[in-house]
């Protein structure tokens, strides 16, 4: 190896553009985006809509429009950025903004998804006190021991599977994912039935007209939680759309597609928005409508253990805990890398654990998860100013002739134009909030639009409108030695192969018939329950084995991963 790549060999791999020989399949982000996004946060927004009071048909439609956007956001803004410069968004502000800016945009990222990882472990941890009994945490402390320890024991799977990095994420995720869909569609199947009878004195609505009834009269009414009229189609849009601002217009997934080999791989996104949000999320208020009425509570009073028991029983309590692990760990992740970026001298793993520890504490504290939904919500506001910042340097000033990097060519370590910018981004973002001049969901546009506009104005002001030829000189140099590094250590590495022996085959044949036959089951509760004693027939014998389903599945699915892995150790 060449001294001039040899340098590279202090640098966290972290901190350079991924290697060619590291890109994933389309596979890896369809199974990761699916299994983040059917997630716990899904019992809650299900939830969330039917106490915003939002009606059937806004549901239905409103959804689908927004998740298409959220997707085609993912696409053609946060692909192109991250696979044309394999660069996480925390390394590559770093060099169109300096080290200050960085700094403060990292602190911000490692407060929010550090809140955001702890909220899921909550959830998680719901469903394992409601299996032992022990009382619901109500108030912003804990006031049980036992709930302490089971955070505890929670949290620190999340921050041992975080720790291995993308790989370790994407695995668990790509295991989880067809699992956790099958999950949510049954529980709505098994459910629906009770909302039925509840509504309609019989176990099936008879026709769409009979379906959209039931939804208007028992889910989604079209009445908030107050008595007042609740939200229409353009909030439901809106909502859909703004859910993960943070990840595509403020650029966050950077971290994760930059690892995609092609920018349609942003497509992949649609598992998570289709399945996750889409389905789950409908799936979420008739489960939660269904488990009202057997409870005789409101909704809105019911967390999600209590939520998934009567909809999938035993299996419900797994589902809360690998869904909420499964956000969890993601954002655990990228709280970690941005960590790193921070304390550039430590390594990712160290910055994880010291930030998986804090997690798991303020995790021990129910207040986070109760307000997980305004977070998510001004959290995306907050960083969809820096997505602005980042998007004008890489799209628009090679396009009006303005120099990219002219910061770093610079050796600036305070940009004034990207702070600035940020700032008057933000003041206008939640100044439009006060003034209440447009529905809060879509203030993420004016403001992504605001942005762009300031920060070219101040960037053409301090220096991109110059050119810097030997700066640019250097930088071309130093990648062409990062592409030798990287193709060196790849002759180095042995590449990994595909486990398609027939023992392998089998078990992963056995785990998806485990899937069908739950699938099958829901399917009869749905639709062979002729009345109500035979509902509650066909509801207990798919609670029993749906639940030896669910072990069958995990059991064959792990061991063909292991299986696979051996096969590249030898």
């Amino acid at each position: 190896m060449t001294d001039s790549s040899s340098q590279f060999d202090d640098l966290d791999e972290e901190q350079l553009p991924v290697a060619k020989h590291k890109l994933h399949d389309w596979t890896h982000f369809a199974g990761l985006y699916a299994a983040e996004h059917v997630a716990a946060t899904e019992f809650v927004i299900g939830a969330t809509f039917v106490a915003l009071g939002a009606k059937t048909m806004d549901i239905l439609l409103g959804l689908l429009i927004g998740n298409i956007l959220a997707v085609l956001s993912w696409r053609f803004i946060t692909a192109p950025i991250a696979v044309e410069t394999r660069l996480s968004l925390y390394t590559y502000l770093n060099k169109i903004a300096g080290d200050s800016m960085t700094k403060l945009y990292n602190w911000a990222n490692v407060v929010i998804f550090s809140v955001i990882s702890a909220a899921m472990i909550t959830v998680s941890a719901t469903a394992v006190r409601f299996a032992f009994g022990i009382p619901a945490q109500l108030n912003w402390y804990p006031n049980n021991m036992w709930f302490v320890l089971i955070v505890f024991g929670v949290g620190i799977v999340v921050v041992t599977i975080a720790l291995y990095g993308f790989n370790a994420v994407s695995e668990f995720s790509g295991i989880c994912a067809p699992w956790l869909f099958v999950m949510f569609t049954s529980g709505a199947m098994v459910l629906l039935p009770a909302l039925s009878l509840d509504v309609l004195a019989k176990t099936l609505p008879s026709d769409w007209n009979d379906f959209i009834n039931l939804g208007n009269q028992s889910i989604w009414t079209g009445v908030d939680s107050f008595g007042e009229l609740g939200i229409g189609l353009i909030e439901v849009i809106g909502f859909a759309w703004a859910a993960n601002t943070i990840t595509h217009f403020g650029l966050i997934d950077m971290a994760l597609l930059r690892f995609a080999k092609k920018k349609s791989y942003g497509f992949a996104t649609s598992t998570g928005m289709m399945f996750g949000h889409y389905v789950a999320w409908i799936a979420a208020g008739i489960m939660g409508a269904g488990a009202a009425v057997i409870l005789g509570k409101s909704i809105v009073a019911l967390d999600p253990g209590d939520v998934a028991y009567y909809a999938l029983g035993w299996s419900g309590f797994v589902i809360v805990i690998v869904a909420g692990w499964t956000t969890a760990i993601t954002n655990l992740y990228r709280a970690g890398l941005a960590a790193q970026a921070i304390f550039s001298n430590h390594s990712r793993m160290k910055t994880t654990i010291v930030v998986g520890v804090i997690t798991i504490i303020i995790a021990c504290f129910p207040f986070v998860f109760s307000q997980i939904l305004p977070l998510l919500t001004y959290a995306g506001l907050l960083v969809v100013p820096v997505g602005g910042i980042v998007f004008a340097e890489h799209q628009i000033f090679p396009r009006i002739g303005y120099t990219s990097y002219w910061s770093h060519y610079k050796s600036l370590t305070f940009s004034t134009p990207a702070i600035a910018s940020w700032g008057l981004g933000l003041v206008f973002g939640f100044g439009l909030n006060a003034l209440d001049v447009m529905s809060f969901f879509y203030l993420f546009i004016p403001t992504w639009i605001f942005t762009i506009l300031i920060y070219t104005f101040l960037a053409g002001r301090y220096g991109a409108k110059e050119v810097y030829p030997e700066a640019a000189q250097r930088e071309k140099e130093r990648n062409e030695n990062i592409r030798n590094y990287q193709e060196q250590k790849a002759k180095e590495e042995k590449p990994n192969l595909m486990d398609n022996s027939l023992a392998t085959r089998v078990l992963k044949i056995l785990g998806y018939l485990a899937l069908i036959v739950t699938l099958v089951l829901a399917w009869i509760v749905l639709f062979g329950s002729e009345d109500e004693l035979s509902y509650l027939e066909n509801r207990e014998t798919f609670y029993s084995i749906a639940f030896i389903c669910t072990l069958v599945y995990f059991a064959t699915a792990y061991w063909a991963l292991l299986r696979g892995k051996q096969k590249n150790q030898n």
